[in-house]
């Protein structure tokens, strides 16, 4: 016999069976068989002058005994003949032959559920049956690389159907397209069963399995969303974007009129982004509870956990709207940048959104299911994102919810004390707290309890770590030092006064400026404190970046954070980003006093800005501030003040009168300097009120230009 056909082409791998006989092989697909060799002539392919290309086709088909090549001697003529018998034997009894039951009623439904045409139907079953059936794909290859005018007129021969309704039905625009169940594909040539592409690649397994639910024969397409976790309560910095998105939704879900099933409005599309983990998937099902609607999640992986790519995921969505159009359902699209983002890179490539931009614009204006598209990121072409209905970022939730989902996670787990502190982390997300829980409460039986916490904080920092973002602060870097009083700093404002007349407006932009360690960041943690409200400190290590525009978004994104939590911001070091533009040497440089100056004119609430460095700032930024506050070194009636307090914390004897001169000396003593040898006792303890001094003149020797002491000792 010759040798096997040629495999110039990928091949579909089929799961490993017993040759099959002619009693095996379904009465429909040996129609189909005999009708590809015979009335389409690959019989030329098949029979060749001393054997077959394909045996298997031969024992399917019950010619076996001309592959005994004892007992017969391999005719040609007397096989073709043979053939042509079987072939009319097969038609006259075309009628009366039936698909098998299971293939069947799974396409049965399908086509209820679409709104298949028979001849959409019939397609669907063959396309199905080609994926699955082995020998049918074998039989189908000996017509050779087909075009796709070819591919109508085989299919129209093999499935006895009108050439001008298979052309309809494989067309573009045709309903089998417009679902994905099959795609007849366009590009050049190729084998008639990689030509007719299917919804997935597991559909042809499950159409020939019994299911009892239509969503069984959509795995690894859509799959029905999980109930949600929360509810719209525990969204609360999102409250006026979900006050519009909450009623707009209502409405597309409703029926146009009393009666109907279809919606009030098509092309209904929210865009919502945010950081990984900030709980985008849970809030899209936190929205279909509340609005009463069955909510389908297009996959982005197959049902091996392999991902789905984005020509799949689109032909899956498309699917799902077909299919869903007459149910009062949403859809969720997740990691939507899979599809609009998927192709950045050196070369600039095109993304499969850009690829397909006019289908794509469409689909978006006329989409019958309403659709939440999900995205990490909120960069998108401007010509999808304005064919958005609405367009909202999902921030990671302000302190006061953090700290509420860390207790809610982590029960049993942290002291009151520690979950004020996880709630203070800033890059927080919910998922990252509930993922680090669930590990700590799998193996608590495991650990001793003192171990749970910093098992658990250990944990979130490896994530947080691995996000780029900073580990957890184990010491309160906001909690002021028990002895901090407004009236050890030197300013030349009454800092009482103005913290109570913001308290009656809770609105101020301050600039508070002066030597390091005179009090300015501690000011602003106890004024928030005294107003009672959540601090949101920013460092300009936390808003510059190596990126140009980023600090831009940076800045933006501190202010929009302060004003959804109600924060007090104090931007530190504010100097990085308020230089004067006129000595500007780069754009750059411009731009991030431009958004500065442009965040703190539309900033509503409280604003403190620092710096160690007045001169030079940017005039225009200088008319922006409420008030500018020096604060200075302590005067010496201060810093004894100080002094004492801090001695009778220590337990100190009250300073003499020697010791009282050698304080005086010190013209730079700043607040600052008396946290720092506080900080240096742990390690080098104080044991008299002189060893505090000696500290204290230490630090000031240490001052650029300054001196520990003047005159004489």
């Amino acid at each position: 016999m010759l040798a096997q056909k040629r495999t110039s082409r990928p091949r579909r791998r089929f799961k490993t069976q017993p040759a099959m006989s002619h009693e095996t092989l379904s009465p429909v697909v040996r129609l189909w068989i005999l009708r590809i060799l015979q009335s389409l002539g690959a019989y030329k392919e098949w029979v060749q002058s001393n054997g077959f290309r394909r045996d298997a086709l031969a024992s399917a088909l019950g010619m076996e005994r001309w592959l005994d090549e004892d007992a017969h001697e391999f005719d040609p003529k007397a096989v073709r003949l043979e053939l042509r018998k079987l072939h009319t034997q097969a038609e006259k009894q075309a009628h009366t032959i039936e698909l098998p039951a299971t293939l069947r009623a799974n396409t049965a439904r399908l086509a209820e559920l679409a709104n298949l045409s028979q001849v959409d139907a019939r397609i669907l079953e063959f396309a199905s049956s080609i994926h699955q059936e082995p020998l049918l794909d074998e039989a189908a290859d000996m017509l050779g690389e087909l075009s796709s005018a070819r591919v109508a007129v085989c299919l129209a021969t093999i499935l006895d159907l009108p050439l001008d309704e298979v052309r309809a039905a494989l067309a573009p625009n045709g309903l089998l397209a417009r679902t994905g169940l099959v795609v007849l594909d366009r590009n050049g040539r190729g084998w008639l069963c990689s030509r007719l592409d299917l919804l997935s690649n597991q559909f042809a397994d499950l159409m020939h399995t019994e299911c009892s639910d239509i969503l069984h024969l959509l795995r690894g397409t859509v799959h029905a969303a999980p109930a949600p976790q929360l509810q719209l309560s525990d969204f609360p910095h999102i409250r006026n974007q979900l006050d519009i998105a909450l009623p707009y939704l209502q409405q597309a879900c409703s029926p146009q009129h009393p009666g109907s099933d279809q919606p009030a409005r098509r092309g209904v599309n929210l865009f919502i982004h945010g950081a990984p983990g900030t709980g985008k998937s849970e809030l899209a099902r936190t929205l279909a509870q509340a609005l009463g609607c069955t909510l389908f999640e297009v996959a982005n992986e197959d049902d091996d956990g392999d991902p789905i790519n984005a020509e799949r995921r689109l032909r899956a969505f498309r699917a799902a709207q077909s299919f869903f159009s007459a149910r009062r359902a949403l859809l969720v699209f997740d990691e939507a940048e899979d599809v609009f983002n998927d192709g950045e890179g050196p070369f600039g490539r095109k993304s499969t959104a850009q690829l397909r931009k006019a289908w794509v614009n469409r689909m978006l204006e006329d989409n019958p299911v309403p659709t939440l598209w999900l995205s990490n990121s909120g960069l998108l072409d401007a010509a999808f994102i304005r064919r958005f209905d609405m367009v909202f970022e999902l921030p990671v939730p302000p302190q006061r919810q953090r700290e509420h989902i860390v207790a809610q996670q982590c029960t049993g787990l942290l002291d009151k004390a520690a979950i004020e502190r996880l709630g203070r982390c800033e890059y927080l997300a919910p998922a990252v707290v509930a993922r680090a829980a669930q590990v700590v409460h799998s193996i608590a039986n495991q650990l001793p309890p003192p171990q749970h916490g910093p098992a658990l904080e250990r944990l979130i920092n490896n994530t947080l770590q691995a996000q780029g973002h900073p580990c957890l602060l184990r010491d309160d870097a906001t909690r002021l030092p028990d002895v901090y009083d407004p009236a050890f700093v030197h300013a030349d404002a009454d800092l009482t006064a103005i913290a109570q007349g913001i308290a009656q407006h809770r609105t101020a932009r301050l600039c508070l400026y002066g030597p390091p360690g005179t009090g300015k960041t501690a000011y602003g943690r106890w004024l928030a404190q005294e107003l009672q409200m959540p601090l949101l400190v920013k460092r300009a290590s936390d808003l510059q970046s190596m990126w140009v525009g980023e600090c831009e978004k940076n800045i933006a994104r501190a202010f929009r954070e302060a004003e959804q939590d109600g924060a007090l911001l104090l931007i530190d070091e504010v100097d990085s980003f308020l230089q004067d533009r006129r000595g500007a040497q780069r754009n750059w440089e411009v731009s991030q006093v431009n958004e500065m100056l442009t965040q703190m004119e539309a900033f509503s609430g409280v604003f403190i800005a620092s710096t160690n460095l007045m001169q030079g700032l940017d005039q225009a930024a200088l008319r922006r501030f409420d008030l500018k506050v020096k604060l200075d070194y302590l005067r010496p009636e201060q810093a004894l003040a100080l002094l004492q307090r801090h001695c009778t914390h220590l337990g100190f004897e009250a300073p003499n009168a020697h010791e009282q001169a050698r304080l005086a000396r010190l013209r730079q003593l700043a607040p600052g300097d008396f946290a720092a040898v506080l900080r240096q006792s742990r390690f080098k303890p104080l044991k008299t009120t002189a060893d505090l001094i000696a500290a204290l003149e230490s630090e000031c020797a240490l001052k650029e230009g300054g001196k520990g002491s003047m005159g004489f000792v």
